[in-house]
């Protein structure tokens, strides 16, 4: 059962966090200068593997779901590799692997979950990728020959409104075409998050996760306020709505991430699924995440 305490220590324990960035020193210094650039977010936590997963612990995360992604071709191979070898050495971190579609896409997934890795991700903007980009097809093939779940940027926040590679339409398309593919939209599908709701409703392999939708400060970076999702939503979509934080690349606490939904008038049932259960689905079986009843922060400081 998750804590709902809000008391230092353990704030939800035990929880998955869904949406967590671990990359390169040098790969993750230049996002990070790009989002300063852009939007002019600072970043006040530590990205190294040891860092990200103390300030996990301090909040009661037991796994988390790592995330990388290739912003171009050529790079992809070493930073799954770098990725897996680091998951490896951890008890909290589940590896994904990335593709960039000018690589050699069925070659590189292969290889990357023959190694370890548990699902894809796509940044799809940044990447100039859509879901439904016909380059992508040996690597959705793939996942559906594994079992392996994909994860999208498929919105339009924060900065994305004009780009051709997100939106409703896209994801809905990819939807369509491999139906038996898992597939998570991130930050709840926002700004469509009507449209990326109502999906998730007609297929149970439609998965969103709320990271920095849900933040308690969103509202100070763009425009969305977390009240227009209502609290039917987590109960209709128990087990297709994933807890996911953004950690380390977020300008805020990470507490912001959590509290607004730990604050929410949930069912019990509503609130296990929201951090544990639904990752559980998204992930597949074949990955081992903690008991209702662990307490992964014992020990750890408040």
């Amino acid at each position: 059962m998750t804590d709902r305490s809000g008391g230092p220590g353990v704030p939800l324990a035990p929880a998955v966090d869904g949406h967590v960035h671990l990359m390169p020193e040098r790969l993750m210094g230049a996002i990070r200068e790009s989002l300063n650039d852009v939007a002019g977010w600072e970043f006040p936590h530590g990205a190294d593997v040891t860092a990200v997963e103390a300030e996990l612990r301090r909040h009661g995360v037991a796994r988390y779901v790592a995330l990388p992604y290739a912003h171009r071709a050529g790079i992809a191979r070493e930073l799954n590799d770098w990725l897996v070898d680091a998951a490896a050495d951890s008890e909290m971190c589940i590896p994904f692997a990335t593709v960039h579609p000018e690589d050699d896409v069925g070659a590189v997934v292969r290889e990357a979950f023959d190694a370890g890795a548990r699902g894809l991700k796509f940044q799809c903007p940044v990447q100039e990728v859509a879901p439904d980009d016909e380059r992508l097809g040996p690597a959705y093939e793939l996942c559906a020959e594994y079992g392996r779940p994909v994860l999208f940027h498929a919105g339009t926040a924060p900065m994305f409104e004009d780009s051709a590679h997100v939106g409703i339409d896209r994801f809905a398309s990819f939807v369509r075409s491999y139906p038996d593919v898992r597939a998570c939209a991130a930050h709840m599908g926002t700004f469509e998050h009507e449209a990326f709701i109502d999906l998730a409703r007609e297929h149970d392999r439609v998965f969103l996760d709320t990271c920095f939708a849900m933040a308690t400060v969103v509202g100070d970076y763009v425009d969305f306020d977390p009240a227009a999702i209502p609290d039917a939503v987590f109960e209709d979509l128990a087990g297709q709505v994933l807890y996911g934080s953004d950690f380390p690349n977020m300008p805020h606490a990470y507490e912001r991430e959590y509290e607004g939904l730990l604050a929410r008038d949930l069912s019990e049932s509503a609130f296990d699924a929201l951090f544990r259960g639904a990752a559980s689905r998204f992930l597949g079986p074949e990955v081992d995440l903690p008991a209702a009843d662990a307490h992964p922060t014992d020990g750890a400081e408040p």
